[in-house]
C-alpha cells in the first residue's frame, strides 16, 4: 500500500488520492454509504410525516447537517454531564436550523420571511452568528419542508449550512458599496454559490471548509482563520486588483494561522481557484481521524510551497503568478459598526445586537427601518452584528435614534461592540457552561463599572473548547469549563486566554494570546476578574498601546 508522501506519519491517513478509500471511521462509513445531500428527500417524505421517532440516527445526527439541521440539547442536563452522556440522551425532539447566507447579504423580503419563520415555527427565536447565517432553535422535523418552501421563495436555503461541505462564503457586507474598499467580492461568492454549493463533487469532504472572499480594506472576514480565503489586494507592479490566497486556517482545539501560498489571484479565477483548492482537500485531506481531519493539518505537514505546488500541477494545470500579501486592516478595527459613506454618496449603519441575539420581533423592526430609511437591504457580520445599507445623509441621524430606542444601538459602548459569544448550553449539546445570558450580563456590568472606557478590547465568550466564538484571537478569550468555586464544588467558570490578535497583512503578527495555567475565573467572578484587568490595562497601558500589546509585557500577577 503506498505511504502518504511529503508528511511523516507511516500510517494511512485514509487519503482518497494515495489509494486509502475504505472508510476509517463511523463517520466516513456513513457518508459513503449514502451522500448527506440525499437526505433532503427522506425529511420530505418520511421525517416530516412520520415525525422525530422515525429518523435513522445516521440522517439524525449525520446527514440532516448537510441541511442545516443539528438537534439540540435537552433543557436541564448540566455541563459536567456533556462529555459522559450518549448522544440520544443529550438529543432534544427539537432542533436549532442555520440559514445560509452567503456575503451575509439580506434583501428586505428575505429578512421579513426569516422573521416569519422565527415567529412560526421557532418560538421567535433568532440569532446572527459570527459566520453571517442566521440561527433558529426550536424547530420540529414537521415543519421543516414548509420552511424550506418559505426560504426557497426568497432565494434562501440551508443547504450545506452544516455538514463536510464547504459551508458558507463570508464576504464583506459592504461589498460593492464601502467607499474604501478595494474589490467588490459578490460576483465571485455568487459564482461558487451557483456552481459548487449542493454539487454532489464536494459533499463528501474530510470535514467542514470554511470560505471568504473579500475586498475589503477592513479584512472584516479574518482571512487568517478560515480554510481557504481570497483577501483583496492592489499590485504594487501593475495596480491591479485581485486576491492573495491562504489556506489551512482555523481554530478549535489546535488553532493554526492559514498560510499564504503567494500567489495572485485575478478576480474571474476565484471560482476555478475556490475548486482547485477544495478538490485538493477533498482528495489528499486526511479521513482517518476526524480530529485531524481539516485541512489545516495537510497545509502543516506539506507546507505552503508543496500544496501550491499541487494545486497548480494536478488541479489547475498553470502555474498562478505570484503576488503581494494585503495590507494591515484599515483602522485597526476589523468591524463596520457606525455611521460610514458609501461610495454613492448615502451612508451605512452598522448597529450591534447583544452578542448576536435577537427575536422575531426585532427582525422585524430591523427589516421596518430598513425599509423606510434605506432601500431595505440590510447585511450581517462576521461579528454578530448588522448593517442597514443606502441611508441618505440627512435621515441618518433619524435612523441611528430610532435603532437605539429598539435596543439596537449604532453607537454602542465599546463592551457592547467588542463581545461576542456562541450559542452555550441553552441549546448547544457540545457546551459546558451558559454564555449567551452571562456575556450580556457582562457588558451591562462593565459599562455601569467602568462608563468611560473606550479602548477596543474585544471579548469573546464561548461555551466549550471548540471556538466557534473565536477565544483564541481575542484580547479577553473565555473557554468555558467547570471550576472550583469557593465551597470547593464544582461551578461554571471560564479559562481565560489574555492578547489574542490577528493583525491582517502577511498574517506573522497575529496570535493567539497567553493562556496562563491556572488563570481561571467562576461565572460569578467573570465581572469582577474582567474589570480589574481593564482597570490595570487602562493604568499601565502607554499611549496608543493595544491590549494585546499590553498583555505581552505585563507580568503575570498583572493578569490574575
Amino acid at each position: 500500500m503506498p505511504v502518504a508522501t511529503g508528511t511523516k506519519r507511516k500510517r494511512g491517513e485514509g487519503q482518497w488520492a494515495l489509494g486509502y478509500r475504505e472508510p476509517l471511521n463511523k463517520n466516513e462509513e456513513n457518508k459513503r454509504n449514502d451522500d448527506g445531500l440525499n437526505v433532503r428527500q427522506r425529511i420530505i417524505d418520511i421525517y416530516s410525516k412520520y415525525g422525530f421517532d422515525s429518523i435513522d440516527p445516521a440522517d439524525l445526527r449525520g446527514r440532516f447537517r448537510w441541511y442545516g439541521l443539528y438537534t439540540q440539547r435537552r433543557p436541564g442536563i448540566d455541563g459536567g454531564k456533556t462529555a459522559v452522556l450518549e448522544p440520544e440522551e443529550l438529543d432534544d425532539r427539537y432542533f436549532m436550523l442555520r440559514v445560509r447566507i452567503d456575503g451575509g447579504q439580506l434583501s428586505n423580503d428575505q429578512l421579513r420571511v426569516i422573521a416569519y419563520i422565527s415567529r412560526r415555527y421557532a418560538r421567535g427565536t433568532a440569532d446572527v452568528t459570527d459566520r453571517q447565517n442566521v440561527q433558529m432553535h426550536w424547530i420540529e422535523i414537521e415543519n421543516v419542508p414548509d420552511i424550506w418552501e418559505a426560504l426557497e421563495s426568497v432565494g434562501l436555503s440551508t443547504t450545506e449550512a452544516c455538514g463536510d461541505t464547504p459551508r458558507v462564503i463570508l464576504g464583506c457586507p459592504l461589498a460593492g458599496i464601502d467607499a474604501d474598499e478595494i474589490l467588490d467580492g459578490t460576483p465571485e461568492i455568487a459564482a461558487i454559490g451557483e456552481q459548487y454549493i449542493g454539487d454532489a463533487a464536494f459533499s463528501n469532504l474530510p470535514r467542514k471548509f470554511k470560505s471568504s472572499i473579500s475586498g475589503c480594506s477592513a479584512q472584516c472576514t479574518f482571512h487568517e482563520i478560515n480554510d481557504v480565503a481570497f483577501a483583496a489586494v492592489r499590485h504594487p507592479g501593475t495596480g491591479e486588483t485581485g486576491y492573495d490566497l491562504w489556506v489551512g486556517g482555523g481554530l478549535s482545539t489546535n488553532p493554526m494561522i492559514a498560510k499564504r501560498l503567494g500567489t495572485f489571484v485575478r478576480p474571474g479565477q476565484v471560482p476555478e481557484v475556490w475548486a482547485a483548492v477544495t478538490s485538493l482537500f477533498r482528495d489528499y485531506g486526511y479521513r482517518r481521524l476526524r480530529h485531524r481531519a481539516r485541512i489545516k493539518f495537510l497545509v502543516a505537514d506539506w507546507g505552503p510551497e508543496k500544496f501550491r505546488e499541487v494545486l497548480e500541477k494536478e488541479y489547475l494545470g498553470y502555474a498562478l503568478p505570484d503576488g503581494p500579501a494585503p495590507d494591515a486592516p484599515r483602522g485597526g478595527i476589523r468591524d463596520h459598526v457606525g455611521v460610514h459613506p458609501q461610495r454613492d454618496g448615502n451612508n451605512y449603519v452598522g448597529f450591534a445586537p447583544t452578542v448576536g441575539r435577537l427575536s422575531a420581533d426585532a427582525l422585524d423592526v430591523i427589516a421596518d427601518l430598513a425599509a423606510r430609511y434605506g432601500s431595505g437591504r440590510v447585511r450581517t457580520t462576521t461579528e454578530q452584528k448588522m448593517v442597514i445599507l443606502d441611508v441618505p445623509p440627512e435621515r441618518t441621524e433619524d435612523l441611528v435614534a430610532e435603532l437605539d430606542q429598539a435596543g439596537l444601538p449604532a453607537r454602542p459602548s465599546a463592551f457592547r461592540r467588542h463581545t461576542m459569544a456562541c450559542t452555550g448550553i441553552e441549546f448547544c449539546k457540545l457546551a459546558i457552561v451558559e454564555t449567551k445570558a452571562r456575556a450580556a450580563d457582562l457588558i451591562s456590568e462593565l459599562e455601569r463599572r467602568l462608563p468611560g472606557f473606550d479602548a477596543p478590547v474585544t471579548i469573546n465568550v464561548n461555551g466549550c473548547p471548540n471556538s466557534c466564538a473565536r477565544i483564541q484571537t481575542a484580547d479577553i478569550g473565555l473557554k468555558g469549563s467547570l471550576v472550583t468555586g469557593p465551597d470547593g464544588r464544582q461551578v461554571e467558570g471560564f479559562q481565560v486566554h489574555l492578547g489574542g490578535s490577528l493583525n491582517g497583512g502577511d498574517g506573522t503578527t497575529s496570535g493567539f494570546g497567553r493562556k496562563l495555567r491556572g488563570l481561571k475565573t467562576t461565572a460569578e467572578d467573570l465581572p469582577d476578574y474582567v474589570e480589574r484587568v481593564l482597570r490595570r490595562f487602562s493604568e499601565a497601558r502607554t499611549p496608543g498601546e493595544s491590549f494585546a500589546a499590553w498583555t505581552a509585557r505585563a507580568a503575570e500577577e498583572e493578569l490574575s
